[in-house]
């Protein structure tokens, strides 16, 4: 059976010294940077919603158990979606599936600021999640396989810091229109700008190309027929990888997603905390929050995918029970605020890139897709069951106590799972 890696070719030092990115070929440069934009206004289109939540309690009169469940909604369907887009990442390309996740996600964000009830905005944020999840499956598999072993780490990493910032746009764009509008018209403004994303889908189509292990493992199918199985990745050798690597995202996705749908809330009506002021308070979480994904990256290739898990899940659930239970006064809410979004971000900077090195290629899209995305889907729970315990409690309290134990769950799921550091990908 033939074998074909990477199609990077070896690295070669950069001529007086330049960052690993220089050493890239063109076609890996096009790929990262197509997969860090495509995160980046993912992120700004999901991170959205959780600066509405309180605009949409003060004036549709929602709950903040109905608000945590249209947050929940999304997560949920991203998880069906990144199982699906990773399916078809498989079958129809990874760089096909992926202009379909952005077109998909912007057009369903534009769709929820014209929702005129809670079940409209529901059915939208819903819908918008397939989207939202198919975006990551596709895109960190095409990044996976197209860059060389020695940075894919870094690669991954940096697709990731993606995140914040799209999040450190969705903020900008909160105040902004917070600011100059009354909240009944900012909050569907906000929606309206998540179009924006899809205007990335024609420099995919331009500059993007499939991996070439991929294009190797797709002729090998088709020369023996041997077709890979929608459920191959539950059947050993991989079905213990599945497991596990879908318990360790759901703990990472549980605890991040349980202090950043409610953090400007809690920062809002706990820390009353006007907008103005939440949003230089969220500056310094998202400005840690980047650092956390860089760190994080170069971490991944220097002490490998397993030890990063730990060091940043364990640093992840000290901070989050210290600045939501431990009273401090404003100013030291504010220093705390970058070691938050540092670690609480940095977990998932490996996770793109161990993944892609835990599945053979045949089934690395749908393998990939389905580990991540369950742990979205259970961990999209965790805001909702924030939402609920917080009449019972403060809402800081319920975003530690649920945060905590996602971390614990994670830091022990990277345990258990196998180093695959500079790991070669065949086909």
């Amino acid at each position: 059976m033939s074998e074909a890696t990477t199609s990077a070719a070896p690295a070669v030092p950069a001529a007086g010294g330049g960052t690993w990115i220089s050493e890239l070929a063109p076609k890996e440069k096009r790929a990262l940077g197509a997969c860090v934009g495509g995160w980046a206004l993912d992120a700004m289109d999901v991170q959205l919603y959780s600066f509405v939540i309180p605009t949409l309690i003060a004036t549709w009169g929602v709950t903040r158990a109905e608000a945590g469940a249209l947050g929940t909604a999304a997560l949920l369907t991203s998880a069906i979606g990144g199982w699906l887009a990773g399916f078809l990442a498989d079958r129809w390309g990874r760089v096909r599936t992926l202009q379909i996740a952005i077109l998909w996600f912007a057009g369903f964000t534009f769709l929820s600021g014209l929702a005129q009830s809670f079940e409209q905005l529901f059915a939208a944020r819903a819908l918008m999640g397939l989207g939202f999840g198919g975006e990551w499956a596709a895109g960190a598999v095409l990044l996976g396989e197209t860059i060389r072993p020695e940075h894919r780490g870094k690669a991954l990493g940096t697709m990731q810091s993606g995140w914040a910032i799209g999040w450190g746009a969705a903020a900008l764009l909160y105040t902004l229109f917070f600011s100059l509008m009354p909240p009944e018209t900012a909050w569907r403004a906000l929606f309206f700008v998540g179009i924006a994303p899809a205007f990335l889908v024609f420099f995919l189509r331009r500059y993007v190309e499939e991996p070439d292990v991929y294009k190797a493992s797709q002729a090998q199918i088709a020369a023996t027929g041997d077709k890979p199985s929608f459920l191959e990745i539950f059947r050993p050798p991989l079905l213990r990888i599945t497991l596990l690597g879908a318990l360790m995202s759901t703990g990472a996705q549980g605890g991040y997603f349980a202090v950043t749908t409610w953090l400007p809330t809690f920062l809002r009506t706990e820390r009353g905390l006007s907008v103005m002021n939440s949003g230089g308070y969220l500056a310094v979480l998202i400005v840690g929050s980047f650092c956390g994904y860089l760190a994080g990256a170069y971490l991944a290739d220097r002490i490998g995918r397993r030890a990063t898990f730990l060091v940043f899940a364990i640093g992840a659930g000290v901070v989050v029970v210290t600045y939501t239970m431990v009273p401090f006064g404003d100013a030291a809410m504010l220093v705390l605020g970058f070691p938050l979004g540092f670690f609480a971000s940095g977990v998932f900077s490996a996770m793109g890139a161990f993944f892609t090195e835990q599945f053979p290629t045949r089934v690395r899209g749908v393998g990939q897709g389905f580990a991540y995305n369950f742990g979205r889907a259970i961990g999209a729970v965790f805001p909702t069951l924030v939402g609920v315990i917080s009449a019972t409690m403060p809402l800081g309290q319920a975003i530690g106590l649920f945060a905590a134990a996602a971390y614990a769950t994670m830091a022990v799921a990277a345990f258990l799972l196998p180093e695959t550091k500079g790991k070669a990908l065949t086909a």
